[in-house]
């Protein structure tokens, strides 16, 4: 992610200010590459804490849900990356109302600002790459939530009946430990965890 972030930031500095200037748009990018690395790495240790996991496996998690892939052995991974949907899940829906509004002011609003300031191509530019941009992102967040709803059903179905409560007992705790109902049988209602619709 760093890398990328150096890529596309020097690279469009270079398109819009040329190569005059590279050595301030070289350290800016590194600035703004090293931000990112840390605020990844920071969201990383929180969402490990948050489904009890360790901070390294959670980018692994990240990619099975991202690919649709391969689903944990391990039931208290399966419950880790089930609380992990549903942060995720969460996030979206309490971010969703701002985040993209947003993102279209700026995308936007910047190349209204290089018309008003008379540079035309630099505002035709910033208005194709923004759109592109914005609309990559809007397919990339749908297509991540049906992968990650997909995901989730799969895991909830898993080997049907005591598979299935084994694994919404060690959802619903970060520890992995089972919540017992009567009789220590699987409870009902586990953190992070819906009832299957019937």
């Amino acid at each position: 992610m760093a890398l990328l972030v150096l890529v596309v930031w020097v690279g469009v500095r270079l398109v819009f200010d040329g190569w005059s200037g590279w050595p301030g748009i070289l350290v800016g990018g590194f600035v703004y590459a090293g931000f990112m690395t840390w605020y990844l790495m920071r969201r990383r240790r929180r969402d490990a804490r948050a489904v009890g996991t360790d901070a390294a496996r959670v980018p692994e998690l990240e990619r099975r849900i991202a690919k649709n892939g391969e689903l944990p052995e391990d039931p208290a991974e399966r419950a880790a990356m089930v609380r992990l949907i549903r942060r995720r899940e969460e996030k979206l829906r309490r971010n969703r109302w701002w985040a993209f509004p947003l993102l279209g002011l700026v995308f936007f609003g910047i190349p209204m600002l290089w018309f008003a300031a008379g540079n035309v191509p630099a505002g035709m530019w910033g208005l194709v790459f923004g759109a592109m941009l914005l609309g990559w992102m809007v397919w990339f967040n749908r297509r991540f939530v049906r992968r990650m709803t997909r995901m989730r059903q799969r895991i909830e179905g898993v080997g049907g009946g005591a598979a299935t409560g084994s694994v919404a007992g060690a959802a619903a705790r970060p520890g992995g430990v089972s919540v017992g109902g009567p009789g220590g049988g699987p409870g009902g209602g586990a953190e992070g965890f819906a009832h299957r619709a019937r």
